[in-house]
């Protein structure tokens, strides 16, 4: 399991860094050649981020309702070993990113759906049942993206204090980009261990 897993997250992870480098490449002006090298991005530049930025956004969501759907109720309990997420919790944990850890990543307020501190975001995922992963995974994705369109473009340029240090938006699109596509991994191997597949493959 942990061999076919990793693997999954690594082919996800790899395909959100090159789109999203590919994104930054197409956009970036001769004249800004030097600030894009140096990972700092100009105006248009980091428009054209958030907009392929969210544009995967809309993709991993409609992937992880997907998933959600076809993922029977009784299942959303069942996890791979003691001490690991459930499936349901696993799915709550998504949709706590995108209440606070996305929005944040753009210098964006984070939702007071669920608040400061370890025990609460703890409280929040154990909230795992089919309805509760259905409501938050629509609610949490419709917080970030209201947050991220209403952040003015002249805030997007440079780097900025986030996450413990000086990033730009590049860096923490990247950031969020792979976390989610990580999560998408492991859940599509949890629902194939449940003999659930994915709606979207063939």
């Amino acid at each position: 399991m942990s061999h076919s897993l990793a693997t999954v997250r690594r082919l996800t992870t790899v395909a959100a860094v090159v789109a999203a480098l590919a994104a930054v490449a197409a956009v970036a002006a001769p004249a800004a050649a030097q600030s894009a090298a140096a990972g700092v991005p100009n105006r248009e530049t980091a428009l054209e981020i958030r907009k392929q930025f969210t544009t995967d956004l809309d993709t991993l969501q409609s992937k992880f309702l997907a998933l959600a759907e076809a993922i029977p109720a009784e299942k959303y309990s069942w996890r791979p070993a003691a001490g690991v997420r459930s499936i349901g919790e696993a799915f709550m944990h998504v949709a706590s990113e995108f209440y606070v850890f996305t929005p944040m990543a753009y210098g964006a307020q984070r939702s007071p759906v669920i608040p400061r501190g370890r025990e609460n975001f703890q409280k929040f995922e154990q909230m795992s049942t089919k309805p509760d992963v259905l409501k938050h995974l629509r609610e949490g994705f419709a917080y970030t993206k209201q947050q991220l369109a209403a952040i003015p473009a002249d805030s997007l340029v440079g780097p900025r204090q986030i996450f413990g240090g000086q990033h730009t938006i590049v860096e923490t699109s990247l950031t969020m980009s792979a976390d989610l596509h990580e999560h998408l991994g492991q859940l599509i191997a949890y629902a194939r261990m449940n003999g659930v597949k994915p709606p979207w493959s063939n």
